[in-house]
């Protein structure tokens, strides 16, 4: 595969520190970190005919990856002390 587009880096690029930190830091931030990127290579296979499926699973696989987006960001822009 080549170049995976929509890695969290690259689509949270002013939280890329705190992602590191809370990967290493917290367990439950490092799970959804993982599972973003475990959803995002599967759409990304799928989007490629890698993995060929379905359009509705394609469509759930991107639903997946949005929650997990999602409460990634709300994780890192949560006030956490």
């Amino acid at each position: 595969m080549s170049n995976t587009p929509h890695k969290l880096a690259a689509e949270f690029p002013e939280h890329v520190s705190r992602m590191h930190e809370l990967c290493v830091s917290d367990a439950h931030f490092e799970k959804l970190h993982d599972a973003y990127h475990v959803a995002n290579r599967a759409v990304h296979a799928a989007e490629t005919n890698v993995k060929p499926t379905s359009d509705e699973h394609l469509t759930e696989l991107r639903k997946e990856r949005m929650l997990l987006k999602d409460q990634v960001y709300a994780y890192l822009t949560a006030d956490k002390v």
